[in-house]
């Protein structure tokens, strides 16, 4: 069958005897080695599940799963059905798999998150008091021990007496005719006990000869008098071997009681075994796990549907090769098809590597169908093909009187064959077993519909590998028919990759866009392939490069060179400069990646070190807080200390003055800001002058004087306010002097309101009498590191960068401290003059004594 022919073509059963030397037990081995394509998606998925979990297992268990004491016990079930009677190897066999079984589903059990594999192994049935019982029978040799029956142990005591009897008296026998002994032994033929005598001396001893040496010279005999013992021995070895027989007999019916629950075990425990060599073989690999798209099934373009992507997709058996055989380091390609696509050509050099790359997507398509990962770049994404048919390599036949062209024809017409045919009509590969483990540890029938495709499906999914399609013939014919082939499998495929050398097929892709173009990259320079996949390029077969390169005279390299068409060099020159052009792109797009991830790294730096600033703003924040809290709470335990004195003590005026004096201390201790005297009035705001607000702890601009409210205008940073005048001060500390005039209910108001009115300073100035509540007002700038840049020992060149960045990050704020320190005022000079020129920068200021002086300058944004 074509199906079969293609597994050989693209080595699969190599690639299944490297899967088996990663499993754990033979049964295992065996069934990786003869590893079967599942047919149905469903199928195909459980093993992909199995695999990803097992995965995950093997890396959270120190060592592993074991398998330890699982053997192939599936004979030794098959005879105790047949009512055969087990050895005491086969029972303790089935003992230890019985164990190990339990074993496998114990970890399993202990990992709930694991959901198809708890759901394998829960059935799973290891039969305890099976396994204690033969261990209870049979030792660990084999045999029956004594005891498991009275009556066995009876027989094995009788034996030992009598066995001590007849050494007795050989001992005594060997003593007294110790001239006619050839040597002081004892040992035994045909199950009875004797003596070693000389050949001449025979008569000196009477008895039954049993054997001769090979030189004639010693005699085997049996003494006369111990003929009766070792004939009593003989009935009860009889006797023993009776039992022990009854007894392995009844450990074997309860072998065949449980036959189907044990089988069922066996195939639990190969398919995880099977599992596990998956696992390991994709991680030696370095593999990852498979995600199968949706493929367009008609030949319309879907841009909804994701297309194949198989990026730096390696050969696993070069890759096996180059670990185990010393092999050349494997050259990845990259594999991305659209939807539409139905068809490639890939064209380019022979010995390029174009057969090799329909052999590894071949193979990556069949190791995701098993259930194994694909050594592709995550993400691997691809289509669950429902056939995969190839006609790669010669099929020429000296036997069968085939020529490579009809060697060729033969094969592509069995693939046209089976692209015809029903589901229901593919069968079954050939070489299978009569059962068949599935998916979930149950044994199935080779023929049975698990086996069998899904017939629903009406138009299967195939992809079909073409190896030099045209080949062997007449190139005008040839290439004809290679074109009417394509076309007819752009119909009836779901995708189709050919190599060839023809021309006429590179301009398909401009007839018909489900065709596409690929080439094998050939390094002009070196004159050999880089084995490089090359995507909607057309390749130059190099023909005469390749010759020449490859020893080919000089002189007949050049004659040939003439005899190529003008029209040829032309397109060969046209792709050549296509293939330059296309190196070109590939090495900006590598420096542009490369800055994308610089850029992403030093972001994701940045971001670090603002989350850990946040982190410790808050935990500054947190902390005074606390202390705040810490305070309120001290003061409030004093001032009840306080309280309670007062009142347990005498009701006087002397106490009273106390008690007052006791918490204006604790005032003191609390709030330090009210030792200070309070200043004398004097000082009357100008515009233009610059003004303290205590409430908020910001020194702030006058725009407008005083009305006859005694309120006033003032702004800072990209705020403007209306405050009261008791709310200003000087920056020397001087309260304003307010104007004379009679105190009405409004003004008492307004003095008590404080502050009336804040609003942001935008593009137009706002009215002078729009007002706002002070509590809805929103909280103006306060310094924090997030508005606060210390340049202190930078040079002007230096520091120009930084203050253009803490600018940026502190434009939310309006304001930014600058802090340039006093020195040799070179850098405030320098700090002054960018920031006069900068447009974000609305003014300037050195910062007031207790904020740094002249040591600091502070930035209003606009």
């Amino acid at each position: 069958m074509i199906q079969a022919e293609t597994l050989e073509l693209l080595e699969w059963s190599r690639l299944c005897q490297h899967l088996s030397t990663f499993a754990a037990t033979k049964l295992g081995a065996i069934a990786a080695s003869r590893l079967k394509i599942p047919a149905t998606l469903d199928e195909t998925e459980t093993l992909l599940a199995q695999t990803k979990e097992v995965y995950e297992l093997e890396t959270r268990l120190t060592r592993g799963l074991s398998f330890e004491g699982i053997t192939d016990i599936g004979e030794s079930l098959e005879r105790a059905e047949r009512k055969g009677i087990l050895s005491g190897e086969e029972l303790l066999a089935i003992a230890t798999t019985l164990a190990g079984t339990r074993n496998l589903r114990r970890i399993i059990d202990d990992q709930p998150d694991l959901e198809v594999l708890n759901q394998l192994v829960a059935d799973l049935r290891t039969y305890p008091e099976l396994e204690q019982e033969i261990h209870r029978c049979i030792d660990d040799r084999g045999q029956v021990a004594d005891r498991a029956t009275p009556k066995l142990a009876s027989i094995r005591e009788q034996q030992r007496q009598l066995r001590d009897r007849v050494y007795d008296i050989l001992q005594g026998i060997l003593q007294r005719k110790a001239n006619a002994i050839q040597e002081h032994l004892i040992t035994q033929r045909e199950g009875r006990f004797v003596i070693p005598v000389k050949a001449p001396q025979k008569d000196a001893i009477p008895g039954i000869v049993h054997d001769t040496s090979m030189s004639g010279a010693t005699l085997y005999v049996e003494p006369q008098p111990t003929v009766n013992v070792n004939n009593q021995l003989r009935q009860l070895q009889r006797q023993e071997e009776a039992e022990s027989e009854a007894v392995r007999r009844a450990l074997t019916e309860q072998v065949a009681a449980v036959q189907e629950d044990l089988e069922r075990l066996l195939a639990i425990a190969t398919t995880l075994d099977l599992a596990i060599a998956r696992a390991r073989y994709s991680l030696w690999l370095e593999a990852n796990p498979p995600r199968f798209i949706e493929w367009a099934r008609e030949s319309k373009q879907s841009p909804s549907l994701p297309p194949i992507v198989l990026r730096q997709l390696r050969h696993p058996l070069l890759v096996w090769q180059q670990h185990h055989e010393q092999g050349k380091p494997v050259v990845p390609i990259d594999l991305v098809i659209q939807p539409h696509i139905r068809v490639v050509a890939i064209t380019g050099p022979n010995t390029g590597g174009k057969t090799v790359t329909l052999k590894t997507f071949g193979l990556a398509v069949l190791m995701a169908k098993v259930g194994l990962f694909v050594p592709a770049r995550e993400p691997v994404e691809l289509p669950w093909f429902d056939q995969v048919l190839a006609d790669i390599g010669d099929e020429q036949s000296l036997q069968q009187s085939l020529s490579t062209f009809s060697g060729h024809i033969r094969r592509i017409s069995r693939i046209l064959e089976a692209l015809q045919q029903k589901p229901e009509a593919r069968g079954q590969e050939p070489g299978a077993r009569d059962w068949e483990l599935g998916t979930r540890g149950e044994k199935v029938d080779a023929n049975s519909e698990l086996r069998t495709p899904n017939s629903e499906l009406k138009t299967p999914l195939a992809l079909v590998l073409l190896d030099e399609v045209g080949a062997g013939t007449d190139p005008t014919e040839g290439s004809a028919l290679a074109i009417a082939l394509l076309k007819y499998l752009a119909d009836h495929a779901g995708l189709t990759i050919a190599t060839t050398h023809f021309g006429e097929l590179k301009a398909l892709k401009y007839q018909d866009d489900r065709f596409e173009n690929a080439s094998v990259e050939f390094d002009d320079v070196s004159l050999s392939p880089t084995y490089r996949l090359l995507w909607g390029i057309p390749g130059r077969s190099n023909a005469l490069a390749i010759a020449q390169r490859l020893g080919l005279k000089e002189e007949i390299v050049q004659r040939a060179q003439s005899y190529v068409g003008g029209a040829t060099e032309d397109v060969n020159q046209v792709i050549a400069g296509l293939e330059a052009q296309r190196r070109r792109q590939e090495v900006k797009s590598q420096e542009a990646a490369q800055i994308l991830e610089n850029a992403e790294r030093l972001h994701q730096e940045v971001a670090r070190k603002a989350a850990a600033l946040r982190q410790r703003e808050e935990e500054l924040q947190l902390a005074q807080e606390q202390a705040v809290q810490e305070a309120i709470a001290q003061a409030k335990r004093e001032i009840a200390q306080v309280i309670r004195q007062l009142q347990q003590g005498p009701m006087t005026a002397q106490a009273a003055q106390q008690a007052t004096e006791a918490i204006n201390d604790i005032a003191q201790q609390q709030l330090p800001s009210r030792q200070k005297p309070r200043p004398k009035p004097g000082f009357q705001p100008q515009v233009g002058d610059r003004v303290r607000i205590p409430r908020l702890g910001q020194t702030a601009e006058v725009i407008t004087g005083p009305d006859d409210n005694d309120e006033l205008t003032v702004r800072f940073g990209l705020m403007k306010m209306t405050v009261s005048l008791d709310d200003v001060e000087s920056l020397d500390g001087e309260k304003p002097v307010k104007s004379p005039k009679p105190e009405t209910q409004a003004s008492h108001a307004t003095s008590e309101a404080g502050m009336k009115t804040i609003e942001r300073n935008q593009d137009s100035e706002p009215p002078q009498n729009s007002k706002l509540k002070t509590q809805n007002s929103p909280t103006p700038s306060i310094r924090t590191s997030r508005n606060t840049l210390d340049i202190r020992g930078s040079r002007v060149a230096d520091a120009e960068p930084l203050i253009e960045r803490a600018i940026a990050q502190a434009y939310d704020s309006g304001i930014l401290w600058i802090i340039h320190g006093h020195g040799t005022g070179k850098l405030r000079q320098g700090v002054h003059a960018f920031l006069q020129q900068h447009p974000q920068v609305e003014r300037y200021q050195l910062a007031d004594r207790s904020e740094g002086g002249a040591g600091v300058t502070v930035a209003y944004l606009r």
